[in-house]
């Protein structure tokens, strides 16, 4: 599994954050899902404005290669979508929080 920057995770990423911040003296657990559904709409600047903040294609990782990268992804955009318009549904996030106890309890 890749992980943030140029490595992989062999066995992928450890699950249950909720034991770890649990032990770290967080508590009061939820989670909250905010359902999938509208559509936005996209240009390509949106696009590769995104694909740039992503951990694993962040520009400092294509050293010199980042202008011809961005180069190329704006022609496979322009050749999927000459008008300049692409469409999303967003997907279901889901939220988690912890809380920090109170002093004094």
């Amino acid at each position: 599994m890749r992980r943030a920057g140029q490595g992989r995770l062999v066995n992928g990423t450890p699950g249950r954050e909720d034991l770890v911040l649990a032990r770290a003296g967080f508590e009061d657990f939820r989670r909250h899902v905010v359902p999938a559904g509208d559509v936005v709409h996209r240009t390509a600047d949106d696009i590769v404005a995104w694909v740039f903040s992503r951990s694993d294609s962040a520009p400092h990782l294509f050293g010199g290669g980042v202008e011809d990268f961005e180069r190329d992804l704006r022609a496979v955009l322009r050749r999927a979508a000459p008008d300049d318009r692409f469409a999303e549904r967003l997907p279901a996030t889901e939220i988690m929080t912890w809380r920090r106890p109170l002093r004094g309890r």
